[in-house]
């Protein structure tokens, strides 16, 4: 059975997320990143952000929140045993400090269907507490049918 079409466009609610300090070192420890802007209070804190700053890539943290609410929608009825990661990118725009709340929207943004397999593409926008774009993700997944 294809994924509908129909399911373009469609959203889930926003999800917030306090990023801390102690967060941003794990993960950038996991990631094998030592830059002192992630890791190094007292040096963070002479840099121009004044603070312990996260790996671009540390959106991924955030952004997984709302990944998990999609693949267990009722509605949208996803075959998790024949889905798999295809692709994913992201587009960067402030940096994300110790001490923010990032908000996460996601929507569908695409779906294609083809003959032995659906392609689905959720894209997440993350945004601080001044309301200002921080991240654009974009997944891409393949469900084979």
């Amino acid at each position: 059975m294809s994924i509908d079409k129909k399911f373009i466009g469609k959203t889930w609610p926003a999800q917030s997320y306090d990023v801390c300090k102690e967060k941003i070192k794990e993960y950038a420890k996991a990631i094998k990143n030592p830059d002192p802007h992630y890791v190094d209070e007292e040096f963070a804190e002479k840099s121009a952000y004044g603070t312990i700053i996260a790996p671009p890539t540390f959106s991924v943290v955030f952004g997984a929140h709302l990944i998990e609410p999609i693949f267990f929608d009722n509605e949208l009825n996803l075959n998790l045993a024949m889905l798999v990661h295809g692709e994913q990118e992201f587009e960067f725009y402030e940096v994300v400090k110790a001490g923010d709340t990032v908000t996460t929207t996601a929507r569908i943004s695409h779906i294609e269907n083809k003959e032995k397999l659906d392609v689905i593409t959720i894209e997440l926008l993350s945004k601080n507490q001044q309301g200002r774009d921080v991240c654009k993700g974009i997944y891409t997944f393949v469900v084979r049918k």
